[in-house]
């Protein structure tokens, strides 16, 4: 009978004994991978990231998937109108959250290496598209005609 493979083992005709070290080995492997992808989970649980308003008067922090961990003011933002108020936050939310891709790719290369390039590329591609690289703040103007709308509903109909 002829000697086939499947997976990196032979299934018919080797010998029993030959045939479980290979099983051992490629399950070891496996347990091995998966030991590598927590720590990668590991480190991005823990990885957080800040980012600061132009003018220092707003700081926000986020995790590897986005959320906001901590939100700071100064004294600065008591003179801004809430329009811009909201338009620096979201901004510079956004900024903080721009970084995740490359801080994710980074414990990604720490734990894994060159391994699963496939599997980290869409993952990248993924943090990519839902936190895209942002611009620096603009001056001027032009930042008040981008600011979100931020309406204030003062009726009493609670």
């Amino acid at each position: 009978m002829p000697d086939m493979n499947s997976g990196g083992f032979a299934v018919t005709g080797a010998d029993p004994d030959a045939a479980e070290r290979r099983i051992q080995e490629w399950a070891q492997g496996f347990a091995d991978k998966a030991q590598r992808y927590q720590q990668v989970q590991a480190q991005t649980e823990q990885l957080r990231l800040t980012a600061a308003s132009r003018d220092g008067s707003i700081k926000v922090t986020v995790r590897a998937d986005g959320s906001v961990t901590d939100l700071e003011f100064t004294e600065k933002v008591r003179a801004l109108a809430p329009n811009d108020l909201a338009a620096q936050i979201l901004s510079t939310m956004h900024r903080a959250q721009s970084d995740i891709a490359d801080r994710v790719g980074e414990a990604m290369t720490a734990h894994l290496g060159d391994e699963d390039a496939q599997t980290r590329a869409m993952m990248l591609d993924n943090l990519r598209e839902r936190f895209p690289d942002q611009p620096d703040e603009p001056e001027g103007p032009e930042q008040e005609e981008s600011a979100p709308s931020l309406r204030w509903d003062t009726r009493d109909e609670y």
